[in-house]
């Protein structure tokens, strides 16, 4: 595969935040494409709902792993109705430095046929393993899968 390039922009606004936005994505949908991004209320004159890089960084983890997963789960015919993922980062401070120690990904992916489980787990760990963005990190990435059937959750744990 050859090298690829993801090119974001990013502008100050005002106060802690500014715009995000990336080329290849507004020339289809224009300044929608772009995203208001903040300082975290948590840090000294952050703003509450907004995108932070925090959330970003959870949400490309998140993201990544449900990508793979459908890329994975068409190669193995996983026949499936649902992929869903809940997501948490921790954000710690680690000998002096604010750091992402940790995502929690709780995917829940919905099969038709209860025979098809063992597939949907060794899917979701695949896909675990060869998310490019966890696979990028120092980060712990820990995954608490669940598997439903039809209208049946199965804890994997």
């Amino acid at each position: 595969m050859e090298t690829h390039y993801y090119e974001v922009n990013i502008n100050w606004n005002q106060d802690r935040r500014g715009m995000m936005c990336a080329p290849e994505i507004n020339s289809v949908l224009g300044e929608n494409g772009c995203l208001e991004v903040a300082t975290p209320p948590q840090f000294d004159k952050g703003i509450p709902g907004k995108w932070s890089p925090e959330h970003l960084f959870t949400a490309a983890v998140s993201s990544c792993l449900m990508t793979t997963f459908l890329a994975i789960a068409e190669n193995y015919k996983l026949d499936f109705t649902g992929f869903a993922c809940a997501s948490k980062g921790k954000l710690e401070k680690v000998e002096g430095k604010f750091l992402m120690t940790e995502v929690i990904l709780e995917p829940t992916v919905t099969i038709v046929r209860e025979e098809d489980y063992d597939k949907a787990i060794k899917v979701l760990h695949k896909s675990e393993a060869a998310c490019l963005i966890s696979n990028s990190i120092k980060s712990k990435v820990t995954m608490v899968p669940f598997i439903k059937v039809q209208d049946n959750i199965m804890d994997v744990a």
